[in-house]
């Protein structure tokens, strides 16, 4: 037994009248099983018979009233009462364990024993296994708790586990649950589960004891005293230094235990000023949470969170006060969490499913601060709350990293205080901003209360005269609210269980918003031509209802579609009375379809509302995050629409949606009206266009051709005229928008031009109309070059022959593409052009003849003749296009004229591929060679002529090579130290040519070498390779001319080529002394060996190679060591 200073609060003092004074005569029998007195459960389920009196009392009190005020108003209880009280005290349904035991919701999963997969090793489950096992055992209930054991199977791995368990409870809620399992988590463990079980499901075999206070009570002196000794005797190693503290302390007149009337009872149920509500651990939570945040989204935890957040709504829609306890917990953590001061620190922004987590919390606490029976001093208490964290440095922003000028949402509703006028420019808007601007909101208004609690509320008599009407023509309600503000209403009465208000205010709202779009239309119609004239772009919402941080239109989707799937149940909201003491009653009939139209359903007027909301126009928000949140959105709205399959009902909404749509002018994302930055409809256009290609191809057209438009992309013309009719809302027109989605939203327009052109197939009209309009609207040459492709692979399916019409459209986008990627450099330009006359190709001769006639506007000179001109000319192609010799012919000039017209604009690149195409016709092959012969002197450098001269040997032409050759040298020059450049095997390549034409003409290049190379070692190459062989090699294969003699080294050219090399050698020794290192003398050496060789071939050598060793030593004398080395070596 615990010291009575550690009996926790809830145990409240238990006494009698004439307690300590004057003992009540007489003893009650000691206590018997549940069903005993009066009629039990499961009794009457058995025997069909109608509930006592009592029990129907006993229930009523037992729900509602805590024990001790039961106590407090009758002097005298009579045992039947109190024993009927007791026992209808513990829960009597399974949803609310179940909520606290697993993650997963109640319904018809309650009751199951257990799934395959995750669901099995919840504690809701695992806890059904072991009462179904027949694992709980010694269950007995002493007043206003429960206790019993529950055995654990033995497993493979782990032995047989006894737990004893405890579970508090008051006014059917647990309050307290011990277990000796050690589990440690937010939810009861299995054990918990299956002791509360089995007393939900076999109440008449649990023992049933009044609560001991009243046991002891009963006694005599005797009898207590027995007691107590018999309990100290049993726990004496545990209790005894307890109870004999407690003695001493009874025994002593004047202490703190004497001074209290009553004593402890933990068995008595709660006082009056005691909380009702669940057993929560709140360590658990924190701790939960706070290891969730820590690991940073890995193993799970994102999900994990969003799992608690789950069940908060789930605590709320039972109304359960631990769900706004639970949010407090889990946002206190959310704002420790030691990121955000990093984060902002360093001035990044966090994760996207981070901040996701912390738009749901937003979200939630806008839920909480709206619940319609909220006390005043609940609200004021949160709004504090709120506000302290609103204040916080680190407090994420409601829009990511980027400050928001949207209004106060107070400031636009019909009641409720004025809102601050300083929140119109408020620059620092948090997660908590709408929340504590929705603590001003009530639910005090006449009109809003008819409209969530009367199904029959109309008014056929009202005149519909002004914007803000309360009824429209037919008497059904309205209500004019800030849209996103009305849906929160919605969302908080949802979550709050209160879905038939939810779905009445949700309905009012949706037809509020199809009147609202009636009288816009009607409006722009009366302005339209005016509008037209002026050329104006104007958004007429700051504020989108798709990507909203509320959520506005998926809250009413959501509604709709959960009432017309008919899984949302729920009671009835009764406003009569002050605010805090709204009761509920159960309503099982709801004709809300009174306000549906004829052959609306709830999945009809859904599915409009998700048209309604996705087609407004609306700016697109600034920052990265909040642009992502309205694709990501839109994205969500579809995905869910896409699920519904079309009936006829449907159609029509799309058909007069789409109508609407198309004639709203700035209303609309589709209107004739659009201002700049307005968000784009590309995605939602798509779903529209294949929603409604089947039913009605016009007007899918239609709306897709208008949707194509992206005129953030476009230059815009500053109107000297600003002026705006008073129903539009003007943005500032020129300045710079940071599109962060740009990518995703050009992505989108391509999807949206592929579909429409995979769709028009076999239709020229509809193609070139689409054509037209991706050449007006995409301004991205990747995007357009897909398309072309896209185009290209549906007009060449296998299956089925070639589309002549779609493949013109391809090649029409692929032309744009080489226009658009001409002049700028784009890394896919060689794939584009290859790409290009393949298709081309496929089109027809005519198309290949088209693009070279035209090359100069399409690709450049080194394009037109190394991919263009080569691909048309190559046998594939020939044989691809089926062509006779005539037609060969033709293309092949084609080719030809574009090859000399390329050599000409860029003969550098060119001239080659010119040569080589123009090969078989020898008045083209000349006009080429003289292009390239004019270009030599100027344009062309010795590589690119080095390479043509090759090119003229390997045909067959060594006189045009060698003049190539020679022109080349004139643009070359190797200095002393260039013994690598790449150049030396064309200088050799050069002099061999020269060589084996004869003497003449090596007498003619030698100069030329010699004045183009100043290596060494290259010039000692050359003029080895001369004396090797006769000159003339080549020629004497044709003639006799060849004498049969070496060339002399003391006459000309070699004597001008052996001087050079001398000289050479002289002035790159010179050169390489100036800064010799130690660790290159070997090296220097082996290099002066080389030189004598050289040296040597002069018929003086010997004697100029001694002079040149003396003048080292003797200038370079400085340098020992080396010059050592040369005397060792050179004498």
């Amino acid at each position: 037994m615990a010291e009575r200073v550690q009996q926790p609060p809830a145990k409240r003092l238990c006494c009698r009248p004439g307690y300590g004074s004057t003992c009540r005569q007489g003893q009650r029998a000691a206590g018997a099983p549940c069903g005993s007195s009066g009629a039990t459960q499961g009794e009457s389920s058995r025997t069909q018979s109608p509930e006592t009196l009592l029990d129907i009392a006993a229930r009523k009190v037992a729900e509602k009233w805590p024990f001790q005020r039961v106590e407090e108003r009758f002097e005298r209880i009579p045992e039947p009462v109190q024993r009927r009280i007791v026992y209808w005290s513990f829960p009597r349904s399974e949803r609310e364990i179940c909520m606290y035991s697993s993650f997963n919701t109640g319904g018809e999963e309650i009751g199951s024993s257990g799934e395959s997969g995750d669901e099995t090793r919840l504690p809701f489950r695992r806890g059904i296994a072991l009462l179904e096992s027949g694992c709980v055992d010694n269950v007995l209930q002493v007043g206003f708790h429960l206790s019993g054991t529950v055995r654990e199977p033995a497993t493979p791995s782990e032995p047989e586990l006894v737990c004893n368990v405890s579970v508090s409870f008051d006014r059917c809620k647990i309050t307290a649950v011990t277990c000796s399992c050690g589990n440690k988590d937010i939810f009861y463990c299995a054990h918990v589960v299956a002791l509360s079980l089995y007393r939900v499901r076999k109440p008449e075999q649990v023992k049933l004891r009044l609560p001991i206070s009243e046991t002891l009570f009963q006694m005599n002196r005797d009898q207590l005293q027995k007691f107590v000794q018999y309990l100290i005797t049993v726990h004496h190693t545990d209790v005894l230094p307890t109870a004999q503290k407690l003695a001493d302390e009874i025994l002593s007149q004047n202490s703190e235990i004497n001074q209290v009337h009553g004593a402890p009872d933990p068995t008595a149920g709660a006082s009056v000023d005691d909380e009702n509500c669940w057993h929560l651990d709140e360590e658990q939570v924190q701790e939960q949470v706070k290891l969730f945040l820590s690991q940073g989204g890995y193993h799970g935890s994102g999900k994990q969170l969003n799992l608690l957040f789950s069940k908060v709504r789930e605590m709320l829609k039972m109304r359960d006060s631990n769900g706004a306890r639970m949010l407090t917990l889990i946002t206190e953590q959310f704002m420790g969490d030691p990121r955000l001061a990093l984060w902002r620190q360093q001035g990044t922004a966090m994760t996207d499913k981070y901040r996701q987590l912390w738009d749901e919390l937003g979200a939630l606490w806008m839920c909480i601060v709206l619940n319609p029976h909220c006390k005043p001093e609940q609200k004021a208490f949160w709004l504090r709350q709120l506000r302290r964290w609103n204040s916080v440095d680190v407090c994420p922003l409601e829009d990511g990293n980027h400050s928001s000028e949207l209004t106060n949402l107070t400031n636009v509703l019909p009641q409720g205080p004025a809102g601050n006028p300083d929140s119109l420019t408020r620059p620092h808007r948090t997660v908590f901003t709408r929340a504590i601007e929705a603590c001003d909101l009530h639910w005090q208004d006449p009109h809003l209360q008819n409209i969530i609690t009367e199904d029959h509320y109309t008014n056929y008599c009202y005149h519909e005269n002004l914007d803000s009407s309360l009824f429209d023509t037919r008497g059904w309600p309205l209500w004019h609210e800030h849209v996103p503000t009305a849906c929160a209403r919605v969302d908080a009465l949802r979550s709050h269980g209160y879905p038939k208000e939810a779905l009445r205010l949700a309905i009012t709202i949706v037809n509020t918003l199809r009147r609202q779009q009636k009288k816009q239309l009607e409006l722009f119609r009366s302005h339209k031509k005016e509008l037209l004239n002026r050329g104006i772009t104007s958004v007429t919402n700051l504020e989108g209802w798709v990507g909203h941080p509320l959520d506005p239109i998926g809250t009413l989707f959501s509604t709709l579609m959960e009432t017309g799937r008919g899984s949302e149940e729920g009671t009835l909201l009764d406003f009569s009375g002050s605010l805090g003491s709204g009761r509920w009653t159960e309503h099982p009939v709801f004709p809300a379809q009174r306000f549906l139209e004829e052959g609306e359903s709830f999945l009809s007027l859904a599915v409009e509302t998700a048209l309604i909301g996705l087609g407004q126009q609306r700016v697109m928000p600034d920052g990265l995050y909040a642009q992502e949140k309205v694709c990501r959105n839109e994205e969500q709205l579809l995905g869910k629409l896409q699920e519904i399959d079309l009936n006829d009902m449907l159609v029509k909404i799309f058909r007069k949606q789409a109508v609407l749509l198309l004639e709203a002018g700035p209303y609309s994302g589709l209107g004739e009206i659009l201002y700049r930055e307005s968000v784009p409809m590309h995605t939602f256009a798509k779903f529209l266009f294949t929603s409604l290609l089947p039913h009605d191809a016009e007007l899918a057209y239609r709306i897709a051709l208008r949707a194509m438009r992206l005129p953030v992309l476009e230059s815009t013309n500053p109107s000297s005229d600003l002026s705006r009719p008073h129903h539009i809302v003007s943005v500032v027109p020129n300045r710079y928008p940071r599109w962060f989605t740009l990518s995703h939203i050009e992505t989108q327009q391509c999807e949206l031009a592929s579909t429409m052109l995979t769709a028009a197939k076999g239709d020229a009209r509809k193609l070139e109309t689409v054509l037209e309009s991706i050449q007006k609207n995409i301004h991205s040459s990747s995007h357009i070059f897909k398309l072309a492709q896209d185009a290209f692979k549906i007009a060449t399916l296998m299956d089925s022959l070639p589309d002549l019409t779609l493949l013109k459209v391809s090649l029409e986008l692929g032309l744009q593409v080489m226009r658009m990627t001409l002049s700028t450099l784009n890394w896919r330009r060689r794939e584009m052009v290859r790409w290009l006359v393949t298709c081309a190709t496929e089109v027809g001769v005519f198309a290949l003849d088209s693009i070279m006639q035209n090359w100069f506007t399409l690709f450049t000179p080194t394009e037109a003749t190394s991919v263009v001109a080569s691909t048309v000319m190559s046998n594939s192609t020939i044989v691809r296009l089926h062509l006779d010799c005539h037609q060969q012919e033709n293309l092949a000039n084609s080719a030809r004229t574009l090859a000399l017209q390329c050599a000409m604009k860029d003969p550098q690149n060119c001239a080659l591929s010119a040569l080589t195409l123009c090969e078989k016709d020898h008045n083209a092959f000349e006009t080429a060679y003289k292009i390239v012969l004019d270009a030599a002197a100027t344009g062309m450098n010795y590589t690119q002529l080095f390479t043509i001269a090759r090119y003229m040997e390997h045909r067959g032409y060594p006189a045009r090579a060698y003049k190539l050759a020679t022109l080349a040298m004139t643009h070359l020059n190797l200095s002393y130290n260039q013994d690598t450049h790449p150049a030396i095997n064309d200088v050799l390549w050069a002099c061999a040519l020269s060589h084996s034409l004869g003497k003449n003409e090596l007498a003619a290049v030698i100069p030329l070498v010699v004045k183009s190379v100043k290596c060494a070692t290259v010039l000692s190459d050359i003029l080895r390779r001369c004396t090797l062989t006769t000159p003339g090699g080549m020629v004497a294969l044709h003639s006799r001319r060849n004498s049969g003699k070496l060339m002399s080294l003391d006459k000309t050219p070699l004597r001008q080529l052996l001087d050079a090399t001398i000289g050479a050698y002289i002035n790159t020794t010179h050169s390489r002394l100036t800064h010799i290192s130690p660790r290159h003398y070997s090296e220097f050496i082996e290099f002066l060996s080389k030189a004598r060789e050289t040296f040597l071939m002069a018929h003086d050598g010997h004697i100029q190679f001694t002079q040149f060793i003396d003048n080292l030593k003797q200038i370079y004398k400085g340098k020992k060591k080396l010059m050592m080395l040369v005397r060792e070596r050179f004498g």
